[in-house]
């Protein structure tokens, strides 16, 4: 039987798609566990089902060898070793697209607060004082938009910012096709020149480590307002105070941050804690109930579609596998070092055990091969050893 141990709190509808496809032997469990509890509570699971505090690290996977398969339910993967769980034949998921209406929502709504200066006023109004004043409050109608990372998210940022009556400007390091009437800049500083407003959409990692800092800060037109709900390591925090401290950015609001605390009961350590102008929130860009219902099922059903037919579309970690109907028998799951000769290894390992292939589709990542192989005839566990006890194999399951 397949057992399926779920972490941090993960919605109900993720159990309501297992139930559905006959899994039932799933445990759950309402937070993230320290190392040690974690260790323990993977042995003799098949899936794991994590969100983003559960560190999925070697020693958490050598700790669980019966482990297939791991599920992010959310969008970021930076907490498990993607390249050390490819290494061991087992692909990881995740819920690209499930929580882009949330996280645009969000961001679309503190543009409008902080163009109205709302986050002062209602300060202000809590403390006894009645500031009825327009000034440097702005309809967010007519406003430029620039959107750095023009992917899931961006994008559709850009449709609703439109339909807010805002110009869009948009930047990616790849080429994306703009919706409506959305404008690419060719660089980062000729968007920064022109937004009243810029909000963040990239990865994380080197590449965008302190993106924003001093020198595109400097960049930005007086007045901008500054949203990040990307990932916390792309704004340096010192220079983004320095720059609300002398006014040159007139708000902004982060969601995620550099170090962010481990608990409830963790205070934020930030330069921009008390200021004024700077709405603060605890990562819940996509923390909505639709997002979290939508990503339940959306990993969900990536999960049951490789326990049940192999499939890993959508793999962030692994060779990419569309959905195949079965053509025979048996389906074998064959993952292999990626050298030379080793589909062929295999053929002629499924020959000398008198399997007939009927159907077979591979396919290459670094340094894996994932093949899905359907054969006519019965495949033993003493055909399975004989596979897995090959040294050009990593993993071989059957579906």
């Amino acid at each position: 039987m397949t057992k399926i141990v779920l972490f941090e709190n993960i919605h109900p509808s993720a159990r309501e798609v297992f139930a559905a496809a006959g899994y039932t032997d799933i445990v759950t469990h309402a937070t993230a566990l320290p190392p040690s509890e974690l260790r323990e509570a993977l042995r003799g699971a098949h899936v794991a089902g994590i969100r983003s505090r559960t560190q999925m690290d070697a020693e958490a996977f050598a700790a669980a060898p019966d482990l297939r398969l791991v599920g992010c339910f959310c969008i970021g993967t930076n907490q498990v070793d993607l390249n050390h769980a490819m290494q061991r034949g087992i692909p990881v998921f995740n819920a690209p697209f499930s929580n882009t209406r949330s996280v645009a929502e969000l961001v679309l709504g503190e543009a409008i607060l902080l163009l109205r200066r709302i986050p002062e006023k209602n300060a202000r109004v809590h403390q006894g004082h009645w500031d009825k004043s327009a000034t440097g409050a702005f309809e967010i109608r007519g406003k430029t938009l620039g959107i750095i990372g023009y992917g899931n998210i961006g994008s559709q940022i850009s449709t609703l910012a439109e339909s807010l009556g805002m110009r869009v400007v948009f930047h990616d390091v790849e080429g994306k096709l703009p919706l409506g009437n959305a404008r690419a800049a060719t660089t980062l500083t000729e968007l920064l020149e022109q937004a009243d407003v810029v909000t963040l959409h990239v990865p994380g990692g080197k590449s965008t480590e302190n993106l924003i800092n001093a020198d595109t800060l400097a960049q930005m037109k007086r007045g901008a307002i500054l949203i990040n709900a990307s990932r916390g390591t792309v704004v340096d925090i010192d220079a983004l105070h320095a720059a609300l401290k002398a006014g040159h950015v007139a708000g902004a609001a982060l969601d995620v941050f550099p170090t962010e605390p481990k608990g409830p009961n963790e205070p934020l350590a930030s330069p921009l804690i008390g200021m004024p102008n700077v709405l603060l929130t605890p990562h819940i860009g996509g923390s909505t109930q639709e997002s979290q219902e939508n990503i339940g099922r959306e990993v969900a059903e990536k999960l049951v579609r490789f326990l049940q037919a192999g499939t890993t579309k959508g793999a962030v970690n692994f060779p990419e596998l569309p959905y195949q109907e079965p053509a025979g028998e048996a389906r074998i799951l064959h993952v292999h070092r990626n050298a030379p000769g080793a589909l062929g290894t295999l053929d002629n390992l499924l020959a000398e055990q008198g399997l007939n292939i009927v159907s077979q589709s591979l396919q290459t990542r670094g340094q894996v091969g994932y093949v899905i192989t359907d054969v006519d005839g019965e495949v033993s566990d003493a055909v399975l050893a004989t596979l897995r006890n090959h040294p050009i194999t990593v993993r071989c399951d059957l579906v």
